[in-house]
């Protein structure tokens, strides 16, 4: 389908894909704030202790790439996260410059308190599993598509 007969018609707000996917992230963060507030995190402290969990000892820059965080963004998620007792920020013995981030005995068990979290998400949606796995492939296609069109 061509995009030119769509250009004639002003812009509506429920048609854009931009406004989909903005609104359906706000509902999700209702939901996360909600499951993540006994355990004393953020959305995004939440993602950073993902990635902590899956692999510990991370620098800075790395736990960047996997969320697409800038450290300037970063950075302050990481020491509010120390602050907490959860991490641990070290310098680097090769390159000082560098940042090691390693997980405190208390994030891993914070780790084992957020294990229910995904299917509490996944009940949330009213999908099924096959439907939540299709769904993300999708949108993890999208933002590729994106990051390759910027």
């Amino acid at each position: 389908m061509s995009l030119s007969p769509l250009l004639a018609v002003p812009p509506r707000l429920d048609d854009q894909l931009c406004f989909a996917v903005y609104s359906t992230m706000l509902a999700l963060n209702k939901i996360y704030r909600r499951l993540l507030k006994p355990l004393g995190l953020t959305y995004p402290q939440y993602l950073v202790m993902l990635v902590l969990w899956e692999q510990d000892g991370l620098t800075v820059s790395q736990i960047g790439e996997r969320l697409f965080l800038d450290s300037a963004t970063l950075t302050p998620l990481l020491k509010r996260l120390a602050a907490q007792g959860v991490l641990e920020r070290q310098r680097a013995q090769r390159d000082e410059r560098q940042v090691l981030i390693h997980l405190t005995e208390s994030g891993r068990q914070l780790g084992e308190l957020a294990k229910g979290i995904p299917a509490c998400v996944g009940e949330a949606t009213g999908c099924s599993l096959d439907e939540v796995v299709r769904l993300r492939e999708s949108l993890v296609q999208l933002r590729n598509a994106l990051a390759r069109a910027d």
